[in-house]
């Protein structure tokens, strides 16, 4: 039996619908991309597991459905988050200027007991479309943003080129842990799927 100490970090990522939660979700995990875009009904998650200093940390990471209807999807959904990942499509104006209504809604939803120190993390995706040329969001603008929310860490990345995509999650796992070092969650297991029951009673976490 490891002697390791077992940690659960419960994961939000939230963003517009096709920015590519899923895409990334699916690179990390299972290193698979899809060209077909499905959009995700209601909410599923994945699971990984890495260690990091020494702790093994296993990631259970919630993917929501961006449409606007589905925004409100209840606070059992959100209770319980360590970290929360704000996506949007660096080629998609709309979706960066919808991130403010995305970290509010969390801040609502999740609220946390310090709203000014909990993890964020954001992403910019898709920056292999066009080789860059239909970027309409840069840099600088995304950087400018995180520093104004209390410097939120910044990556960009490419689901499809699989770019960054292992740094993003190893930050957001770091990020979460360090933002509550003496806080360990152990757990006996985890199950494969969540029931349409069980998503929409209590959450356990």
């Amino acid at each position: 039996m490891s002697s390791r100490r077992r940690t659960l970090l419960k994961v939000i990522v939230l963003g517009d619908s096709g920015v590519g939660k899923t895409s990334l979700m699916n690179q990390y995990v299972h290193k698979k991309f899809s060209q077909q875009y499905k959009a995700t009904i209601g909410a599923d998650f994945v699971t990984k597991e890495l260690i990091i200093d020494d702790r093994h940390v296993t990631l259970q990471v919630w993917d929501t459905a961006g449409q606007e209807r589905f925004q409100s999807l209840g606070v059992a959904f959100y209770r319980g988050a360590d970290c929360c990942v704000l996506v949007y499509d660096v080629n998609v104006t709309r979706s960066f200027d919808n991130l403010n209504n995305w970290h509010e809604e969390f801040l609502k939803q999740a609220n946390p007991t310090d709203p000014e120190r909990f993890p964020f993390i954001m992403l910019g995706n898709k920056i292999d479309i066009d080789g860059g040329n239909s970027r309409v969001v840069s840099e600088k603008k995304a950087m400018e943003w995180c520093a104004s929310k209390g410097n939120i860490p910044y990556f960009e990345t490419s689901a499809k080129e699989d770019y960054n995509v292992d740094d993003a999650f190893v930050s957001v796992a770091k990020t979460a842990l360090a933002n509550e070092p003496e806080q360990d969650m152990y757990f006996q297991n985890i199950p494969e799927s969540v029931s349409e029951a069980e998503q929409g009673g209590d959450c356990a976490c």
